[in-house]
């Protein structure tokens, strides 16, 4: 694991690497955030440094027009920390970010009918698991019809 993040040995190393460069992406986004005026902060992320750019992502197009007209004085502030002293340029992306959708939850319901009839199934059936499964099911249904008839 020594060799893995130091690079100790030839071709190793890659991980390491990595970790540093995840940090230094993390201590910019820190520092960029704590420069940054408050209704701005939580829609600017650090995204990643290749090539000499730093890579800014926001989740509105808006707050990319912001960061254009800011780029000057965010390369200053980026040269301030050592990682980023050789930061050349900063390239702008908008990824909006939408809220995960979740399903609505549908639930099923049986009748007391329905369940005196699958209990009565449940009396006429010799396999054992079957059996005990379709009393299940009916103890459900008859408890659920319990609970909403005391609400009436």
């Amino acid at each position: 694991m020594t060799r893995l993040l130091a690079g100790h040995s030839s071709g190793a190393g890659d991980l390491g690497n990595l970790m540093r460069m995840a940090q230094a992406i993390d201590r910019a986004q820190q520092y960029l955030r704590g420069h940054l005026p408050q209704e701005v902060r939580e829609h600017i992320f650090v995204g990643g440094y290749r090539q000499g750019k730093l890579t800014l992502i926001t989740d509105r197009a808006v707050w990319m027009t912001w960061l254009r007209y800011e780029q000057t004085r965010l390369l200053q502030l980026l040269h301030q920390l050592p990682e980023f002293e050789s930061v050349t340029g900063l390239t702008f992306k908008v990824r909006p970010v939408s809220p995960p959708k979740i399903p609505p939850r549908l639930t099923r319901g049986l009748s007391a009918r329905a369940a005196d009839e699958i209990s009565s199934c449940a009396a006429d059936i010799d396999d054992p698991m079957l059996k005990r499964s379709l009393e299940k099911l009916a103890t459900h249904a008859e408890a659920k019809d319990d609970q909403s008839g005391s609400l009436e």
